[in-house]
């Protein structure tokens, strides 16, 4: 169950009909992989009429931007969080990060044709990304992201253990982060893990079960793709920090 004031701008969100998805540590919380946050990350639907229902629900919430940039179509779409923080009471110090184009993520049209609608027994309804989204999203360069990255993953797991579903097996071969649960994989599903071969080699030490090998490979291929994203947000950065220079010269 998410807190009181979690529920409180997430029916907000939904009583304005705006149009995104949960996703970041509360997200993780309905797929079984608690973590305790105070902030809701939402993706968004970047269209005007959406923004516009956005700032309705931002100004029920009483909520005030705490960073650069401002609220606009133009640094969504560029991949830029936009930040606010509660100060409705029913909410209050609730942190609301938005954004519309995650890394590695299909467009927003995508993520809600497969999303995921998690019902309360209250009635209450919230839509979630798709596990395989966030565990797409969860793939940055934050040492935070990690652990729960294979928390989630190995949730699905053990929530689907008997399943000899493909696309379930195929999902967990591709992104395990465990070498226990990948050697357990390859030996339950020797067919399908070496099809996952040809795209994850790392999938061979599994399959001859090298624990060692497989746990080195594990560290290199996280190390490979936090790279990638210092290297996505480098230029973002670079316009955030132009961004609050500005505004130091516009109030000096």
């Amino acid at each position: 169950m998410t807190p009181n004031p979690i529920r409180k701008v997430l029916s907000t969100l939904r009583s304005c009909e705006v149009r995104h998805l949960l996703m970041g540590g509360q997200a993780c919380v309905f797929y079984g992989a608690a973590e305790f946050s105070r902030d809701t990350d939402i993706v968004l639907l970047a269209e005007p009429e959406n923004l516009d229902r956005l700032r309705a629900a931002m100004d029920e919430l009483r909520a005030e931007l705490i960073a650069v940039p401002e609220l606009s179509l133009e640094h969504l779409k560029k991949g830029h969080a936009v930040h606010f923080r509660c100060q409705h009471p029913d909410a209050e110090g609730i942190r609301i990060d938005i954004m519309s184009v995650l890394r590695g993520v299909d467009p927003f049209e995508n993520l809600w044709g497969r999303r995921t609608t998690v019902s309360l027994e209250d009635g209450d309804t919230f839509e979630l990304l798709a596990l395989e989204d966030l565990v797409q999203a969860k793939k940055t360069q934050r040492d935070k992201d990690w652990p729960m990255l294979r928390r989630l993953i190995e949730a699905h797991y053990e929530q689907n253990r008997e399943s000899r579903d493909p696309d379930k097996v195929t999902f967990w071969l591709s992104e395990s982060r465990t070498p226990e649960m990948l050697m357990d994989l390859c030996a339950r599903f020797p067919a399908l893990a070496k099809e996952a071969l040809q795209e994850r080699g790392l999938i061979r030490h599994a399959i001859e079960r090298d624990s060692a090998a497989l746990a080195h490979s594990l560290r290199a291929e996280e190390d490979l793709i936090r790279e990638e994203d210092r290297r996505y947000w480098e230029p973002l950065l670079r316009e955030l920090e132009a961004l609050r220079h500005r505004g130091r010269q516009d109030r000096s």
